[in-house]
């Protein structure tokens, strides 16, 4: 008998090759978006740790002005290094997408806590231990609760936001529903993502 561990990889990597060929159209028309917008890379990949605390590239749909990561990582409401496109994808979260290569490749899963950068997982390295002993995921019950995560910052304090407010009440939902987690709830949290595509 297939084992629970076989089978969510299984649905991961059916789901994510499903959802690419789906959705080829749409993304083609996203790349030709950005492209039109400023003439920059379609793409932008960044390293994040992943499971079991190995390092991979996380890849998006470029939203941001080109080197505008340099400035910082956190972006504030209005934040001006946003392009016109990314803008719109960020609000709807279509920014993301790219990241069903990801699930496919085995570097994350659909549902799990969010990947983060290296200099935030080192300062919560004891939650991340339990996080991180499966792939991280392209969404959860902390990407839901925090989906305008921008709005809540303070252009000026940013930096102590997200690691004194934000990022541990985001890392207390994912480890809350670690805990409770099941194939019926995870799918319960992919309907509920797919639904706020369209809010």
């Amino acid at each position: 008998m297939i084992s629970m561990t076989a089978f969510c990889r299984a649905f991961n990597f059916i789901s994510a090759a499903a959802g690419l060929v789906i959705l080829t159209p749409v993304l083609l028309l996203i790349a030709i978006a950005i492209k039109w917008d400023d003439g920059g890379p379609v793409f932008y990949l960044q390293k994040r740790i992943g499971r079991n605390f190995q390092p991979f590239r996380l890849i998006k749909f470029r939203s941001m002005a080109v080197g505008a990561d340099q400035a910082g990582l956190l972006t504030a409401p209005a934040d001006r290094r946003v392009t016109g496109c990314g803008r719109w994808l960020r609000r709807s979260k279509l920014d993301e997408l790219p990241q069903l290569w990801n699930v496919l490749t085995g570097e994350m899963q659909l549902v799990g806590p969010r990947p983060e950068v290296e200099r935030y997982v080192e300062q919560f390295c004891e939650q991340y231990s339990s996080l991180l002993a499966d792939p991280p995921g392209m969404t959860d019950p902390a990407s839901l609760a925090f989906r305008r995560e921008d709005l809540l910052f303070l252009s000026a304090e940013m930096e102590r936001q997200y690691v004194s407010e934000i990022l541990p009440r985001k890392l207390s939902l994912s480890l809350e529903y670690q805990r409770r987690r099941g194939f019926g709830s995870d799918l319960g949290i992919l309907m509920k993502t797919i639904l706020g595509f369209s809010s």
